[in-house]
């Protein structure tokens, strides 16, 4: 995507400190910089560089929407104008963050510059009114920790909701037949979220594997070779790259950002292996690709990569069997669509557990703390399943594979059947808890903890 920028419209009232508020908005710009949030100012649209009537809010609106926004950020560098940043962003629909700086101790006369918190309060109530949800920033000082932190965690939210706003997603073929869970309501998709579908069949498929530029396969061989344990043969690895140089090149021609294909069992028939790969090297390089077109599983990877803010792959796994000894723990596996850049070892490409054609990925991933999401919904209805696990050892299995242990793992088990989620989810190595569970207010999604965590991400949130 291109460059994401955030609006900034510091604000304040006229019966406090102009100067101060000037002060202010000059000192809060001058940390954003330090902090490297790319941002369009409103130096040019009045002398002080902040919102405080309707003719200057109408220009800063045109402005921000030429410069095309993700975020507005609203310092209120005094009191504030509770009405004016209504409007401006009740008009944007981005995501609003709201902070002020703490004030300083009254002067020997009892005087106060600003009155920034209680500003905050109105402005809070009367975005309620509007119908605009905002994120809060804890009423903190510019050098104070937490304003780093939520200024940055403000940003990942801004990439995850403009992210969830411009999903297309290449679909590789139907849905397996036996796979009644992944099916999914393209036309319900399209009309509440604008997630949009490019299906094609897998004949177009093939006819763009025979067509793959034989530069680009010569090169995604070598960096197999190079980077894997390589126990097919050559023409078999040939088929593997040129599978992924096909995949790259739809994906390019429909303008997808998310791969979903139908891994098994006709795609075999058409070229002779696994995609899983292929699906593991796009992975690598930031396309999405997901197995058994499971559309909302491309959905899912997609949030999670963006709150990471690209930081991180994310990998597509099954929820499968419990832990031999550890009550709470559970095996993630895939046959092999892995990044390798999450693995603890040196990964194969090789057979898969329960097929008889070459192109799986077996690795063990690393382990440490983790996010696991699931994007879902049924009978119109739609949420984000979310919360945290670790890695921890187990037995040596076959694909892409961690077990993890989470908090509880039965009331995991329960949830995860009672729905409306299913066997697959994303994980990410790296805590976006806190910015997915953010973003939902923007995107209207539910979220929905596995573990009852959601106080302790409140708390977080406010800096706590």
């Amino acid at each position: 995507m291109d460059r994401m920028v955030i609006g900034y419209a510091p604000t304040r009232r006229s019966i406090f400190s102009a100067e101060d508020a000037v002060k202010y908005r000059n000192l809060t710009s001058d940390k954003l910089r330090e902090l490297s949030i790319d941002f369009v100012d409103i130096t040019d649209i009045n002398d002080e560089g902040l919102l405080y009537c309707e003719s200057d809010r109408k220009k800063i609106e045109d402005k921000f929407r030429k410069a095309g926004v993700s975020g507005l950020f609203v310092p209120h560098a005094n009191f504030g104008c509770e009405y004016e940043v209504a409007r401006l962003a009740k008009n944007l629909g981005v995501p609003v963050l709201l902070w002020g700086p703490r004030d300083e101790r009254p002067d020997e006369n009892g005087v106060r510059l600003r009155d920034s918190q209680c500003g905050l309060f109105a402005t809070g109530k009367v975005l309620r009114r509007f119908e605009v949800p905002f994120t809060y920033m804890s009423n903190c000082r510019l050098d104070d920790p937490v304003f780093e932190r939520g200024v940055k965690d403000f940003a990942a939210v801004c990439n995850v909701v403009r992210t969830f706003k411009n999903i297309r997603i290449l679909q590789i073929g139907p849905r397996p037949f036996d796979f009644w869970s992944v099916m999914c309501n393209e036309g319900e998709l399209l009309e509440k979220f604008n997630i949009q579908l490019a299906p094609i069949p897998l004949s177009e498929l093939r006819e763009e594997v025979l067509a793959a530029d034989k530069a680009k396969v010569a090169s995604v061989v070598g960096y197999c070779k190079a980077n894997m344990d390589i126990r097919i043969t050559d023409e078999q690895l040939g088929k593997v790259a040129a599978l992924k140089v096909a995949m790259r090149a739809l994906a390019e021609k429909y303008a997808c950002n998310a791969i979903a294909i139908q891994c098994w069992n006709a795609l075999q028939g058409e070229i002779g292996i696994m995609p899983c790969a292929a699906n593991s090297l796009l992975n690598e390089e930031g396309l999405p690709v997901v197995c058994e077109t499971d559309i909302h599983g491309a959905v899912t990877a997609l949030l999670v990569e963006a709150a990471s803010k690209e930081h991180r792959r994310s990998f597509f796994a099954d929820w499968t069997v419990r832990h031999p000894d550890n009550e709470n723990g559970e095996l993630l596996q895939h046959c092999g669509p892995w990044p390798i850049s999450v693995s603890a070892e040196k990964p194969s490409i090789c057979y898969p557990l329960a097929f008889n054609h070459p192109g799986a990925v077996s690795a063990r991933a690393e382990g440490g703390l983790i996010t696991l999401a699931r994007f879902d919904g049924d009978n119109g209805e739609y949420s984000l399943l979310l919360g945290k696990a670790r890695g921890i050892d187990g037995p040596y299995t076959m694909g892409t594979y961690l077990w993890v242990e989470v908090e509880n793992l039965k009331r995991l088990e329960a949830k995860i059947v009672e729905g409306p989620y299913i066997h697959h989810c994303v994980g990410i190595h790296e805590d976006v808890v806190p910015v997915l569970y953010e973003s939902c207010k923007y995107m209207g999604l539910k979220c929905d903890f596995y573990d009852p965590i959601e106080e302790e991400v409140k708390a977080y949130l406010r800096g706590e």
